[in-house]
């Protein structure tokens, strides 16, 4: 079946507006969501809205709060570690598949999607910087053949996407976060798959450990 790209539709844009500045901190958490500000800021209806915040409460980004509306949800401790628990189980399984089925197509397009991350990071565009950390992994897990995996990756997206831009924010991450990725990278082209394993875990648990520190 041939894929056509539409436009997105208004809802769509709205959704994602709303999403990022979640994600960004523009919204704290625990700050009181009010329709009419929203409706505002966006330029979009009341109806849209509301379809928006009732996705992002499926994505557990906001909650509702009896007799006082929606509100930005706030990450537990014990939610960060599970979520990162669940990372480095999916993630590491995926670099070493990746590892055993790159071919020189895929290794070129890690190193440009990590190139852009890296650059993002500099000019403090920590969105488009989430926006292609997820292309970079999307790619590792696809060409590894772990579709399911995957799947279930991006059900917990806005959430690992809010923790990202928590921890790319921190003290020298943004410049040691690429450096891991290269590294990743340069494992998976030597086929090295014990190597990825390492050093995508270690990647991860140094996020962890300054995410944990930052919520």
């Amino acid at each position: 079946m041939l894929k056509v790209d539409r436009p997105k539709t208004l809802k769509e844009n709205a959704l994602e507006s709303l999403r990022d500045a979640i994600t960004s901190d523009v919204f704290k958490p625990g700050e009181r969501l009010v329709e009419r500000n929203l409706c505002e800021s966006m330029g979009v209806s009341r109806t849209v809205v509301r379809e928006c915040i009732r996705h992002l409460e499926s994505e557990r980004l906001i909650v509702g709060i009896p007799n006082a509306g929606f509100v930005v949800a706030t990450i537990s401790g014990d939610e960060v570690k599970e979520i990162y628990d669940i990372r480095i189980m999916l993630e590491c399984s995926a670099v070493r598949s990746c590892a055993l089925n790159a071919d020189e197509a895929v290794v070129k397009e890690l190193h440009q999607l990590r190139e852009k991350i890296a650059n993002c990071l500099q000019n403090e565009d920590i969105m488009q910087a989430l926006k292609l950390t997820t292309a970079f992994y999307k790619l590792i897990f696809t060409t590894g053949g772990k579709h399911v995996a995957w799947d279930l990756v991006e059900r917990l997206n806005a959430r690992i996407s809010r923790l990202r831009a928590l921890t790319l924010s921190s003290a020298g991450r943004k410049t040691k976060g690429p450096d891991n990725l290269l590294n990743i990278i340069n494992a998976i082209e030597q086929k090295d798959t014990d190597r990825a394993e390492e050093i995508c875990k270690k990647h991860l648990t140094e996020a962890a450990e300054i995410a944990s520190k930052l919520t």
